[in-house]
């Protein structure tokens, strides 16, 4: 079995570049300083939402799933630095090869780990990999927006037509699947700077099992699974949940029997 990586990002306004962007804001407190920046941002778009590269990487969610099985975590501790996070998702790509899977994550999460990673000066060898190390990579490697490393379930199911796109959390109730539980990315920062660091993480990681399972779901009508082959990937999801214990598990496989 190939391994297959499901991730999500979870991000927080970039306090020290938007300090170095807006000498006008340096005397400014972190917190501060962001609210000014959305605040201006709101005035400029209609809405709060940064540019990418101003995008600081907060929980980087993973489902992992291979022949030892099905795991779920976020990477690291809360207080491990934005470096740390993009170093070990790529080091987990370069170790495995796996496939990646994601929800808008050529739109949204690839981008940012790309502008992330250039201004920590990370390096992924095996993640920018076109042919010149791999052949093999050439013809399918993890840049190539039709390619198969990376499959941005988002952009397959809509036909790479922005304008078909779906969001996840209802895609996911559609197919009989939690969806969000409780927050959404729009909320992320405002738990963050209160110190709800843990239920960020939690929500993240629903996030990638909710991903997960409508790649499963893909899977199933694309034939790569059977009917059976199918169910067990879901029980196998169910078992490792119930054994993990935590709470968010606990609502969201309550959530789950009654979708």
């Amino acid at each position: 079995m190939i391994p297959t990586l499901v991730f999500d990002l979870e991000t927080i306004p970039d306090a020290e570049g938007l300090r170095r962007l807006n000498p006008q804001w340096s005397d400014l407190g972190d917190t501060a300083l962001i609210e000014a920046a959305l605040e201006a941002r709101r005035e400029s778009h209609g809405n709060d939402f940064l540019p990418l590269h101003l995008q600081k990487i907060a929980v980087v969610g993973c489902v992992f799933r291979d022949d030892q099985g099905f795991r779920v975590k976020t990477l690291g501790r809360p207080e491990d630095p934005e470096d740390v996070l993009i170093a070990g998702f790529f080091k987990t790509i370069g170790h495995y090869t796996p496939t990646l899977v994601s929800w808008n994550g050529s739109g949204f999460d690839l981008p940012v780990l790309h502008y992330r990673s250039l201004i920590h000066g990370v390096a992924a060898p095996r993640y920018w990999d076109t042919g010149e190390d791999d052949r093999e990579f050439k013809f399918n490697n993890y840049l190539n927006r039709y390619h198969n490393r990376h499959i941005d379930l988002m952009d397959v199911l809509a036909k790479f037509n922005g304008r078909a796109n779906a969001p996840l959390d209802q895609l996911a109730k559609l197919c009989g699947f939690p969806g969000k539980l409780g927050m959404d990315g729009g909320q992320v920062w405002q738990a963050w700077h209160e110190g709800r660091r843990d239920e960020v993480r939690a929500y993240c990681e629903t996030d990638v099992v909710n991903t997960w399972l409508v790649y499963c779901r893909y899977r199933l009508i694309k034939g790569d699974l059977d009917a059976t082959a199918y169910q067990a990937e879901l029980e196998l999801v169910r078992d490792a949940l119930r054994e993990s214990g935590a709470d968010h598990w606990r609502e969201y496989l309550s959530a789950w029997d009654h979708a």
